[in-house]
């Protein structure tokens, strides 16, 4: 197991802001003693262009977008090329036949054509395209388990014969989307308080679409916001969900993906409580 990564996603932050430097800060002292970490670069431009507008791109790099949850801070063109970066040297590892592990921030999953919801660069997005441009594979699979619905990615491959996107998500929850399946892209909505059973059976259902479309890679969009700490003080407690899934909940999905025997890496979307590192921790020893 390879785990792309750099330090330097601890360097920006906004105060009060639930994605924060701790999430990736706290996961690295947690694995960097059981894994092979290699450093993370940037992406390039051409790059991002490859999904994104030339627009998107630019306001970015200048700060001039406006999304409440997604701050304008400075630089931070620089960390979302580099967590685009990890993406894409995760999925060619992948492709030779390496488990990888994208432990970078910020996440991806809702920016298609401006930056939101804690997104400003569709990191999954801009992995698959590359792979796709650049003929290392001819089809892709991407399975999206963060709380919320990818609703980015879904926009941005809607219609692709060349990508199945499906995604396991709760409803009703931010950004309200995903309710229904549309062409190429399959959504399983979930109600608040959906248990462990129910939502391994989903992930079986998912799971059993992507092994019939036969993708050559497989990118999973991880998310750990579906955790929540039964017994916990609020301020504990994953906040932005609520599914009833434990620790051990996660080393039985990452089992249940690396069953289908297909090329796969896993980039981090979401999870905001303390618990994060120990979600990872237990998604990676069944994934790997």
């Amino acid at each position: 197991m390879k785990i792309i990564f750099s330090k330097k996603s601890f360097e920006y932050y906004e105060r009060g802001h639930p994605e924060s430097p701790e999430r990736t800060k706290k996961s690295y002292d947690l694995l960097k003693n059981s894994y092979t970490f290699i450093e993370a670069e940037p992406c390039s431009k051409d790059d991002l262009l490859s999904i994104h507008s030339k627009k998107h791109v630019e306001d970015v790099k200048s700060g001039n977008f406006n999304d409440p949850d997604t701050p304008a801070l400075n630089n931070i063109y620089d960390y979302a090329i580099l967590s685009t970066g990890a993406s894409i040297h995760a999925a060619l590892l992948a492709i030779q036949g390496e488990k990888t592990f994208s432990l970078m921030r910020p996440p991806g999953h809702h920016a298609s054509d401006s930056p939101k919801g804690f997104c400003y660069f569709n990191n999954i997005a801009v992995a698959i395209s590359k792979l796709l441009k650049e003929e290392k594979i001819n089809k892709a699979a991407i399975l999206d388990i963060d709380i919320h619905h990818g609703d980015g990615t879904q926009n941005l491959f809607l219609g692709n014969k060349s990508i199945l996107f499906c995604s396991i998500h709760q409803s009703p929850l931010y950004p309200g989307t995903g309710l229904n399946n549309e062409k190429n892209c399959i959504n399983f909505h979930l109600p608040p308080g959906t248990s462990e059973n129910i939502y391994l059976q989903t992930l079986e259902k998912a799971l059993k679409k992507i092994k019939q479309f036969k993708p050559d890679i497989l990118g999973v969009s991880a998310g750990f916001d579906t955790y929540i700490e039964e017994g916990k003080n609020w301020h504990e407690r994953e906040s932005l969900g609520n599914f009833r899934l434990n620790l051990k909940s996660y080393r039985k999905i990452g089992e249940k993906i690396s069953k289908l025997k297909t090329p796969t890496f896993a980039i981090l979307e979401g999870g905001y409580s303390k618990s994060l590192p120990s979600c990872i921790y237990q998604f990676l020893l069944g994934f790997r």
